[in-house]
């Protein structure tokens, strides 16, 4: 009889468990509903639509109705588009902005760090670039950049330096003046989520090192590196996919010019699809653009198992 009571309370017990996960399943589906949604509706049917149209030679203007398909003659021609090449050589010089942004970020981390005063202060003063507006951004580094009258070139005039570059309007210099913005509103992200894996570094390690003799740079490159290496993947793949990403500064500094110097892919990809109005030649350009920082990504994620200590 015990032994009757006892399966039945167990069976009573594990359905109760079995309806409480499902309860719980249903719950978090619920909760994530909002999110799958947008992407679903926002994210993964556009690149669906895009990868079709990609296929066509179509004007958005013209209805839906004027659709024509070409096959793959968009990518034919893409890929002997001189333009396109030199908007994407001009994305891959990008990307020199993150390891750049990422060192300097790093070494004014551990300074900081190590402070005693003013850390929250120079977070702070570091940060404001990242939160501030682009619009704003690009007025005040126009007026640095002005060939004649800004600060830049006078400082240069003043170390004896007769022609300085003409900076945004030079095709030798507009991507280099793009780069130096770039990292220079990029340290203050990198900067805080720097501070933040310097401060999950167990202090038991620096103790223990101490002991043994190893002297600070031994630690920063012993100690400090390897366990910064899952923060520097986080920072290496957002910062590359962001590079891919420039378009506000370019589109307000120097529409892509002179010369299109300083046109990159998305810039591009605008240009094709708003300017020129075709849709079906601009959504292979985002294929393609798709297809490569998914690539890198997984590069990325593949070679991250050799060199990140989690």
């Amino acid at each position: 009889m015990e032994q009757t009571m006892k399966k039945s309370t167990t069976i009573t017990v594990s359905r109760s468990v079995r309806k409480q996960s499902h309860y719980d399943t249903l719950a978090g589906y619920l909760f994530i509903a909002p999110m799958l949604a947008t992407t679903i509706v926002l994210t993964l049917i556009p690149i669906l639509l895009s990868g079709i149209l990609s296929f066509t030679d179509w004007n958005f203007i013209s209805g839906i109705d004027n659709i024509k398909f070409i096959g793959m003659n968009n990518y034919e021609q893409l890929f002997q588009d001189e333009t396109f090449i030199l908007s994407f050589r001009n994305n891959m010089a990008l990307i020199l902005v993150v390891p750049v942004s990422m060192f300097i970020s790093l070494v004014l981390a551990a300074l900081i760090n190590k402070a005693t005063y003013f850390k929250a202060f120079f977070q702070v003063i570091y940060f404001m670039p990242f939160i501030s507006s682009l619009v704003a951004i690009a007025v005040l580094w126009r007026v640095l950049y002005h060939p004649n009258s800004g600060p830049i070139n006078g400082f240069l005039h003043s170390i004896g330096i007769d022609h300085p570059p003409l900076w945004l309007a030079d095709p030798s210099y507009s991507l280099l003046s793009i780069m130096i913005i770039m990292v220079w509103t990029s340290l203050g992200f990198n900067l805080i989520i720097f501070l933040a894996g310097l401060q999950t570094i167990p202090k038991d390690l620096y103790e223990a090192a101490d002991i043994d003799g190893a002297s600070t740079i031994r630690q920063f490159f012993k100690i400090t590196l390897p366990m910064l290496s899952p923060t520097t993947f986080f920072l290496l793949i957002t910062g590359i996919v962001g590079t891919f990403k420039a378009f506000d500064l370019i589109m307000i500094l120097t529409y892509g010019g002179p010369a299109r110097a300083s046109s990159v892919i998305v810039f591009y990809l605008y240009e094709t699809a708003f300017v020129n109005l075709k849709s079906g030649y601009a959504s292979a350009i985002g294929i393609v653009l798709l297809f490569f920082v998914l690539l890198i990504t997984l590069i990325q994620w593949v070679g991250q198992k050799k060199w990140v200590n989690y």
